[in-house]
C-alpha cells in the first residue's frame, strides 16, 4: 500500500515537472513575445525615403497618409507622424506620415483693363493678392483701371504671393490727346477736335471716287498722341473733283 502511494506521488511529481517545463520553455515565451512593446522613433524632419527605411529597420511600417503644400519644408520631408515619437507600441505597428510638397504654382491672370476692385477679387479667388499699387496718368486706360501689372499675365507664381499693379489716373491735367479722325466726315472731325480742345489746321484735298466727299483720309498727328499744349491738326479730306472744293468754299463764306 505504501509503495503504491509512493509511486503515485512520484508520478504526480514527474507530471508537475513536465508541465512546468512546457510552460517555462514554450507557453511563457510565446506569451511574453505577444506582449513585447517598443518605443516609436522620431522621423520628423527626415526625407520620406530615409524615414521609411529607418522605420522598417526598427520593425515598423511607414505609410504616407497626408501631404501639405508648403514652402517651410523641403519637398518629401516628414513634418508629422502618428503615433508620435516616444509612444509605446507593439512591433510591426504602422506609422502614418505627413509629408511636405512644393507649393502649387498659380497662373497669373490678366488684370490690365480691370478696375482695381475687380483685380483684387480675381486674385483673392486664386489665393494671390495685390502687394504694391502705383498710380500714373495714362491716356490709354480709363481712370481707376489697371494699366500695368507684374508679374505679367501667363507667368506662374507661388500661392500667397503678391502682384504689383499700376492704376491709371486717366488723362493728365492740361494735356491733350489727339482723337482718331480717319473715316469721319469733316463736320464730325471738327466736333471731335473741339471735344479734345484741339484746333483744325490746314485741310488738304485728295480725289477719291470711292468715298463720300469730305471724308477724312489722313491726319498729320497720330491718334492717341498726348500733347502738353493745344495745337492744330492738319487733315487730308476726300473729294470727287475740284468742283467739290469750290462748293465747299462757297458754303463756308
Amino acid at each position: 500500500m505504501i509503495n503504491k502511494i509512493l509511486q503515485f506521488l512520484i508520478a504526480i511529481g514527474v507530471v508537475s515537472l513536465g508541465l512546468i517545463f512546457v510552460f517555462d520553455w514554450f507557453i511563457l515565451p510565446i506569451y511574453v513575445r505577444q506582449d513585447k512593446t517598443i518605443i516609436v522613433m522620431d522621423v520628423t524632419g527626415k526625407t520620406l525615403k530615409r524615414a521609411i527605411t529607418e522605420l522598417n529597420v526598427e520593425g515598423f511600417k511607414g505609410v504616407v497618409y497626408d501631404t501639405v503644400y508648403t514652402s517651410s519644408f523641403d519637398p518629401q520631408t516628414v513634418i508629422d507622424q502618428y503615433p508620435l515619437a516616444g509612444e509605446i507600441v507593439k512591433p510591426g505597428r504602422t506609422i502614418r506620415l505627413k509629408i511636405a510638397r512644393s507649393e502649387k504654382m498659380i497662373l497669373v491672370p490678366s488684370l490690365v483693363g480691370q478696375s482695381r476692385r475687380s483685380a483684387e477679387l480675381s486674385l483673392q479667388q486664386l489665393g494671390l493678392r495685390i502687394d504694391t499699387v502705383y498710380t500714373e496718368y495714362n491716356p490709354d486706360y480709363p481712370k481707376g483701371t489697371v494699366a500695368w501689372q507684374f508679374p505679367k499675365y501667363g507667368d506662374y507664381i507661388k500661392k500667397g504671393l503678391g502682384l504689383q499693379i499700376t492704376v491709371s489716373q486717366g488723362l493728365p491735367p492740361d494735356f491733350f490727346q489727339v482723337p482718331q479722325l480717319f473715316g469721319l466726315s469733316m463736320k464730325k472731325a471738327k466736333e471731335a477736335l473741339i471735344r479734345a480742345r484741339l484746333k483744325l489746321g490746314k485741310v488738304s484735298y485728295q480725289q477719291n471716287e470711292d468715298l463720300v466727299p469730305y471724308t477724312v483720309l489722313d491726319q498729320n498727328i497720330a491718334p492717341g498722341t498726348v500733347l502738353d499744349q493745344t495745337t492744330q491738326v492738319d487733315l487730308v479730306v476726300s473729294i470727287l473733283d475740284l468742283q467739290d472744293i469750290f462748293d465747299q468754299l462757297s458754303n463756308e463764306k
